[in-house]
């Protein structure tokens, strides 16, 4: 019965607290620039999906704002130029540990990786 009732409880993971239908844009990994097209949303409870600059993704995200933990990353396999970023994108996606979500920008952080900057695109 306990069970039940967590169930029905409110969404802890971040898309309880940002819009759903953001589409944040990744700026920077560690303070790098990244080249434009990398995304993440947040569009369910235990949900994030986006674009990396190669390929789509989808991940599970199962830790209590502010905290956060996705992973695995399973994405599509195009090839590109730009394999190299995506894949430290992805691997920066699966070792974050804290989120930091405001109307406009979000930070993802805790990992060896340093801080993924991202700012929300629509208006």
């Amino acid at each position: 019965m306990l069970l039940v009732v967590a169930a029905c409880g409110p969404d802890e993971t971040i898309s309880g607290y940002s819009d759903r239908e953001a589409v944040w844009a990744l700026e920077s990994i560690g303070g790098d620039p990244v080249p434009p097209g990398a995304t993440i949303r947040f569009p369910a409870e235990g949900e994030a999906v986006g674009e990396g600059p190669c390929n789509a993704f989808r991940a599970e995200q199962t830790a209590p704002y502010p905290w956060i933990e996705l992973g695995p990353v399973a994405a599509t396999r195009r090839a590109c130029p730009l394999l190299a970023v995506e894949t430290r994108y992805f691997g920066a996606l699966e070792r974050a540990t804290l989120a930091e979500a405001s109307d406009r920008v979000l930070i993802l952080s805790g990992g060896p990786d340093g801080e993924l900057v991202f700012r929300r695109t629509d208006p």
